[in-house]
Formats: C-alpha cells, structure tokens, sequence
C-alpha cells in the first residue's frame, strides 16, 4: 500500500496536477481583492479554496504516510507543511492577519518545480559569499554616509540633516532612483558635488551588485554541476544493471544450446565434469 501510494505521489501527471491546483488557488486569492468579484463569486471563491487546502493536506499527509521519518529530514516537505500549518490557523479575531498569509501557498509552486528548486537552492548556497558582500557594502554605504552628512548637511538637510537620512538617501541614490535631482540640489551650492555622486554610484551599482550576481551565478553553476553529477551517476549505475542484465541472458543462452543443458562457466567446474 506504501508503495502504491509513493508511485501515485511521484508520478509526473500527479505532479502537474498539483501544479495546476497550486496556479489556480493563487488566482482565487488573487480574485479575492476585488471588492465586485467576491460580492458577485464569493462562495465559489471559497470553495475552490478549501478545496485546494484539502488537497494541499492530503498529499502532505501522503508524503508522510510514504516516508514515515524520513518526510522531517527534507527541508521542502518542512517548507510545505510550514505553509500548510498557517493555512490551517483560524483567520478571525485577533488572527484575522493570517488571512493575508494564504497566499503564501503559491510559494509551494518552488518546492514542486524542480528549477524553481534549483534556483532557490543556489541562491542559499550562495549566502555564505553574500555575507562578505553585504558587509562591504554596508561599510561603503556607511563611510559616505558619514562624508555626505558633513559636507552636504547645512545645504540639503533634508538629504544629508543626519546619518539616519543621508544613508536612506545614499540607499536611494544606489537604487538609481531620482538621484539627479538630488544631485543637483547639491551643486547649487557645490558645484563638484557630482563627483561625490559619480563614485558613489560606480562603486555601489557597478562594482558592489555585479559581486552579488557573481556569487549567485557561481553558485548555481555549483548546483548544476552536482545535478549534472547525480545523473552521470544514475546513468552509469543504470548502464551497469543492463549490461549485467545481458550478461546472465547470454549465459542463458548459451546453456540452452548446450546438449548438456549447463551454462559455460559450470561446464569447466568438477561438478560439471
């Protein structure tokens, strides 16, 4: 019966059922923010969405029928019941916030796509390196933030008044947003103001974020690596079991054509003799 069960669970047509069910609970959800909608659908709304709840329990408890402990050592079927469990919780009273976290079960489209997987796998291998990244930035952001307050503060207080400030408008001048007109409110008063501006963002946008898609890229090349390793692996194991598999065919084969009826290798044995 465990079995069964696990051959249902993993098989690709119930994999892509789930995905639909994932894609078209996300699109109630979605429906639901729309005042008309719900007054005109809201019991079907509801419907499709404790359907797709059941469905989301069933197969957790499906997979944990199947892997017994095993189900608590994979960190997906963590991610998934995590979910699952706050779509449970009861959404009224002083829990009526936990209505807005339905919606984290279109997240379970990550743990049912492989390359959704692959790609989140990567980016939480990659946090080891990120961690020196977001260091260096940090310290970047903090030096000119330091530097912009004491040259620019008395001209553009409100940009540069304090630390808090100049380093929200140093963080906005890194996302490239509206930073010209920054900059020129600053050189109104010093007019070489834009090479402060200039460096900053060559060295926040261009030097600074390339480094964080480096160690991203870097590290889902590891990833694919490994994929592409595990597969080399099944495919050599799986070449060896058919080959073996030929060869006790043949040993077959060539006892039956034997008048003796014994196989090569047990003619040449004393008990063959």
């Amino acid at each position: 019966m465990r079995e069964r069960i696990r051959t249902y669970s993993e098989h690709p047509r119930f994999q892509r059922f789930v995905i639909v069910v994932i894609l078209v609970n996300a699109a109630t959800l979605g429906l639901e923010t729309f005042p008309a909608i719900v007054a005109s659908y809201g019991g079907a709304l509801s419907v499709i969405d404790h359907t797709a709840l059941y469905i989301f329990v069933a197969e957790l408890l499906a997979k944990l029928y199947v892997d017994r402990s095993r189900f608590f050592r994979d960190p997906w079927n963590l991610f998934d019941a995590v979910i699952i469990a706050i779509a449970l919780m009861p959404a009224s009273g002083n829990l009526s916030v936990l209505r807005a976290l339905r919606i984290l079960r279109a997240l379970r489209l990550i743990s049912v796509v492989p390359s959704l997987r692959r790609v989140v796998s990567a980016l939480l291998r990659a946090l080891p390196g990120m961690t020196s990244i977001v260091v260096l930035l940090s310290l970047v952001l903090y030096v000119a933030a330091v530097m912009s307050t004491k040259l620019y503060g008395q001209t553009a207080p409100g940009y540069f008044g304090d630390l808090q400030t100049s380093l929200f408008t140093l963080f906005q001048t890194m996302t490239g947003e509206a930073w010209p007109d920054i900059a020129r409110e600053v050189m109104a008063e010093h007019p070489y103001a834009w090479v402060f501006f200039v460096v900053f963002i060559l060295v926040c946008s261009f030097v600074v974020l390339n480094l964080f898609m480096a160690v991203v890229v870097s590290a889902m090349e590891e990833e694919s690596a490994e994929e592409r390793a595990e597969i080399e692996i099944h495919n050599e194991l799986s070449t060896q079991m058919i080959l073996d598999e030929l060869a006790g065919l043949r040993r077959e084969v060539a006892a039956l054509r034997r008048p003796d009826g014994l196989r090569p290798d047990e003619a040449g044995s004393p008990a063959g003799r």
